[in-house]
């Protein structure tokens, strides 16, 4: 895929002082230096990626894992289905990806961290260098990569907990890998050419809506807001001729995400989560429900937008905006109305990440701000960081207009770039560590516990294995069973005790 190649009409006509930046030979950004320095600032992100996927070989099951692995061994992918449809919470797209990974037991785990991470990557690029194209705007060759490799990089690593936003199969099932699926229905979009095409589009975003609204409530909000708020702006921003289009794509996402709710919440095992957290309407929406969740979503923005590490995601887009250019060679201009994108963006965000927090405070309370339930933070937190590329995108732009000395400005995005792929880098090092002690210890466990099974045993003890806050058996001070009852279904045993009592 050339990233540097326009597919769109020609853009509007050189303003007077742009003159000298056209340059139809080509400019800087053709240049192969440029590319070959943007293309290296690439390599840090991916790296870590890399790293972190290759330390995925530590990681074991843990909390919901243990109840799934048994399920799905006993009554394959569709008793899970059933299972989650009639009992647990509806989510029937959920359960299909949770049996995908949990079909193939502990390997599964083992896997999934690099499956969906270079599912992340792959998926951003290739938005990423659509966008690009559709725009009208040519770019160094390495552009598109270092985009995605650095919004992959700060979306999944850049959390107060790496292990329950990657490693965690459930979780980024869940939290994770929606927000970026969202993102792949923007392919066929981006690509429609024909009538044929457009119709395409619009029936991908019809499915991958209705599906999302079964995987994740909190990411159907985020893609419910974001449609809408596209739908509000688009007789301002959206060309006149690829207005109508726009609108039924969103307006299909809408109906999409509807019908999916609908299957979800009329669900009977949606019906039992509700009544088993009292998250009915009537507490869900409830003044002290909602004070609640409006201090818990405060206290989420205070810890996400004082995480240093996310000027990252304004830095690459600054480069972005720094290195741009139309397809004659002249220096693109701001949207015209770029004060009510950022606006609607803004608040958008601000209203999605409040609704999200409604919604899961029932479940998990106070806790709900808690760093060690911040999985449920990224269903918006994607849509976070690709705001702050964009700000950084207009940031770079402003730079060109005002000044014709852009090499400091470009030297500085890129060290920041680097600089804040360093603090995850440590924290991944430090949690390969923990995991891998956690792995050894857990092997000699499941060990142990298999040869007890087979030479008969039905009652065995079990010794707690906790890592970033998970879930285990005999927690609060061994009084919390759960998940024990799935740990011993998984070794076949009537029952697991707690092993740190018998010692």
């Amino acid at each position: 895929m050339s990233d540097d190649v326009p597919v769109t009409a020609a853009p509007e006509g050189v303003r007077r002082g742009e003159e000298e930046a056209a340059d139809p030979a080509g400019g800087p950004a053709d240049r192969p230096w440029t590319a070959l320095w943007v293309t290296a600032l690439a390599l840090p992100p991916l790296a870590l990626l890399a790293a972190a996927s290759w330390f995925g070989r530590w990681v074991r099951p843990g909390a919901d894992d243990w109840c799934f692995l048994p399920r799905v061994r006993d009554d394959g992918v569709g008793g899970l289905v059933g299972q989650f449809y009639f009992d647990d919470n509806g989510r029937v797209a959920n359960a299909l990806l949770v049996g995908a990974y949990a079909k193939f037991q502990i390997a599964g785990h083992q896997w999934y961290p690099l499956v969906s991470g270079v599912l992340v990557a792959a998926v951003l690029w290739a938005v990423a260098a659509l966008a690009l194209r559709r725009a009208g705007l040519r770019t160094p060759r390495g552009m598109p990569l270092l985009l995605a490799a650095m919004t992959t990089a700060l979306f999944l690593f850049v959390t107060p907990n790496t292990y329950k936003t990657f490693y965690w199969p459930a979780a980024s099932v869940s939290h994770t890998l929606p927000p970026v699926l969202a993102c792949a229905a923007l392919i066929p979009l981006l690509l429609a050419r024909t009538r044929r095409g457009r119709v395409v589009a619009i029936a991908v975003a019809v499915l991958m809506a209705a599906f999302l609204a079964t995987l994740s409530e909190e990411t159907a909000i985020v893609v419910v807001m974001v449609l809408l708020a596209a739908l509000i702006v688009s007789g301002r921003v959206v060309p006149a001729a690829d207005r109508g289009v726009v609108r039924l794509w969103c307006a299909g996402g809408i109906a999409g995400t509807a019908a999916g709710a609908l299957v979800l919440i009329t669900s009977p095992g949606s019906t039992n989560r509700r009544e088993r957290f009292g998250a009915e309407t009537t507490s869900l929406l409830s003044s002290d429900s909602l004070a609640a969740s409006l201090r818990a979503f405060a206290e989420i923005t205070v810890t996400v937008v004082t995480t240093w590490q996310y000027v990252g995601a304004v830095a690459v887009g600054a480069l972005l905006g720094l290195l741009c250019r139309r397809p004659d060679g002249t220096t693109p201009r701001p949207p015209a109305r770029w004060p009510l994108l950022t606006a609607a963006g803004l608040l958008t965000l601000l209203v999605s990440g409040y609704l999200c927090t409604v919604i899961a405070y029932p479940v998990f309370g106070d806790r709900v701000s808690d760093r060690s339930a911040n999985r449920i933070w990224n269903d918006y937190l994607l849509l976070y960081v690709i705001l702050l590329v964009g700000v950084g995108a207009l940031l770079g732009l402003a730079v060109r207009r005002y000044t014709h000395r852009t090499a400091p400005a470009k030297a500085v995005c890129a060290a920041l770039c680097v600089l804040v792929c360093m603090g995850p880098a440590i924290a991944l090092t430090d949690l390969d560590t923990a995991m891998r002690a956690r792995a050894e210890k857990w092997d000699a466990q499941d060990r142990r516990l298999r040869e007890g099974a087979a030479a008969g045993e039905r009652v065995l003890p079990y010794e707690r294995l906790v890592i970033s806050q998970m879930l285990e058996p005999f927690s609060e001070g061994g009084e919390r069973y759960w998940p024990g009852g799935c740990v011993a279904d998984l070794y076949r045993l009537d029952r697991v005790t707690d092993g740190a009592r018998g010692r």
